[in-house]
């Protein structure tokens, strides 16, 4: 038997019921498949049984199987998965990843996972096919054996703004969330007011956990109380940010502000607000979070957190490209970016303690 390539000598890890090294022909052998057969399920080609391609993936992971990244043959592609592709949020993150794939002369493939948390399985097999240079996950995630499945093949993946806790193992970007749900609630506190209502994101999503948890953490350290009322579950979308609003300002002690979550839930709210005669920031005081384009351009314009999501974006191309090289590790593979206030005319004092307009600035 010839030598094995450098690339076809995965080894059983410990544990399993042998150590020795394998290759691609032996994994055939085991699964009782040509090694052609093999090779097409490494590549992801569609010409394989599925029971066969799920054997083979098992074999695959089972040895621990990776190529090495000199001998995978890539195209000049970036993927790029979002969870939802249908807002201006989405179109910044865009923006940065093509900055940066531009720049090192790749073109950017995009796909949704139709409000999923990770992709479905078709579209790992295609990634295997298109064999792109890497993949960036936005508010997405990988389970076990789409994992395994880009691993075995050598191609890095990064998760943008993780929904959950991606893990320790998995390169991650992400921003203070956080922080940012502090100090914008911490900026509502010093203005006078204490009734501040919140729309958060999805409870599921880790970032919008982490913003209620900041506006929380200003109120108690203000000494005001976390009213549960006050405080309604979104989705980030427009329609929720308007039909929670209508709740929050039709109570009998309604909020004299409201942190929004996301500037998209920030537009509902003004819509809202609208609707019921109310006054920005007179009668109501509204704070968003991301700093998207037409934050500046609302009226009154939007104090709201800005997220570096540009920045985010082309931090996590230039991270997943850096795991392709082979010339050692990236020193850092968890990064937040920080938020930072951006006051403009959507904030002011509560009705009945006069007008304390902010102004714009930062």
């Amino acid at each position: 038997m010839k030598p094995p390539k450098p690339e076809e000598t995965p080894t059983r890890p410990q544990g399993t019921q042998s150590t020795q090294t394998a290759t691609l022909a032996e994994i055939a052998r085991e699964a009782g498949v040509s090694a052609p057969t093999v090779s097409k399920v490494l590549n992801g080609r569609a010409d394989v049984a599925p029971a066969t391609r799920t054997r083979v993936e098992e074999l695959l992971r089972e040895y621990g199987y990776r190529r090495r990244r000199a001998e995978a043959t890539r195209s000049p592609l970036v993927d790029v998965v979002f969870h939802e592709l249908e807002s201006a949020w989405a179109m910044e993150v865009i923006r940065g990843v093509e900055t940066v794939a531009r720049e090192a002369g790749l073109s950017v493939v995009l796909s949704e996972s139709a409000g999923r948390l990770t992709p479905g399985r078709t579209w790992a097999d295609q990634v295997a096919a298109r064999r792109p240079h890497g993949v960036v996950l936005v508010l997405s995630g990988l389970d076990a054996s789409q994992r395994a499945l880009l691993t075995s093949r050598s191609i890095p993946f990064v998760v943008m703004d993780p929904a959950g806790d991606p893990g320790d193992d998995v390169p991650s970007i992400g921003a203070t969330n956080w922080q940012g749900g502090l100090a914008a609630t911490r900026h509502l506190v010093e203005l006078g007011h204490e009734r501040i209502g919140a729309i958060s994101g999805p409870s599921r999503m880790m970032c919008s956990r982490a913003r209620v948890d900041g506006y929380r953490a200003a109120l108690e350290t203000a000494g005001l109380p976390v009213d549960p009322e006050l405080i309604k579950a979104g989705d980030f979308h427009h329609e929720t940010g308007y039909r929670l609003g209508l709740e929050l300002l039709r109570l009998p002690d309604r909020p004299t502000a409201v942190f929004a979550g996301n500037d998209l839930q920030a537009l509902g709210l003004y819509e809202a607000a609208r609707e019921l005669g109310l006054r920005i920031p007179e009668d109501l005081s509204v704070v968003g979070f991301d700093d998207l384009p037409v934050a500046r351009w609302v009226g009154p314009p939007l104090t709201t957190v800005r997220q570096p999501l540009m920045e985010m974006a082309g931090a996590a191309t230039r991270l997943v490209l850096d795991l392709g090289r082979e010339e050692g590790s990236p020193a850092a593979t968890r990064v937040e970016l920080a938020t930072s206030l951006v006051v403009r005319s959507s904030t002011g004092a509560p009705p009945g303690r006069g007008r304390c307009a902010s102004g714009e600035g930062a």
